[in-house]
């Protein structure tokens, strides 16, 4: 069912949850991983040209080529795992990196934020999931809030 599935990273503990399940899928699958990671240059289009932005350029791709070396070291021994770091605005590169490469499926992580967090932040997840030519898995990548119990004792008091 799946040939490919296309992981993008941003090379943070939380986003490794959602690559479980990739590699999980893959195996399943027989499926090739393709870890994306998307240097984000839409976010320094304001800064003075006297900027050196080869500096900030060579960090970004350090900290891409990290993302994807990690993932690297995470997946099984029996999986495929390719990689790539590509810049510009990381919904639509992911988007456009799921024509071109023709991968089957895209698993990326979402923080499960709502309200006025999603609006005030935007998600690059939402993006996605309603402009991707494929299916894309979603895997909340933070814990999920869980209320207290009351201890037996403050149920007997009450």
């Amino acid at each position: 069912m799946y040939d490919c599935i296309l992981v993008p990273t941003d090379g943070s503990a939380e986003g490794e949850r959602a690559l479980e399940y990739a590699f999980d899928l893959a195996r399943a699958h027989d499926a090739t991983i393709r870890a994306l990671y998307v240097v984000n240059v839409s976010g320094y289009g304001g800064l003075p040209m006297e900027t050196a932005w080869d500096g900030i350029s060579n960090a970004l791709r350090d900290e891409g080529e990290a993302a994807v070396e990690r993932v690297r070291e995470l997946a099984p021994d029996d999986l495929d795992v390719e990689t790539a770091i590509l810049e510009g605005s990381p919904s639509r590169v992911i988007v456009d990196e799921a024509r071109p490469s023709r991968c089957d499926l895209v698993v990326m992580g979402t923080h499960g934020r709502g309200g006025i967090d999603r609006l005030l932040l935007g998600s690059v997840t939402e993006r996605v999931v309603r402009q991707a030519p494929v299916p894309v898995l979603t895997v909340q990548v933070d814990p999920p809030e869980v209320p207290e119990q009351p201890s037996e004792s403050q149920v007997a008091v009450e």
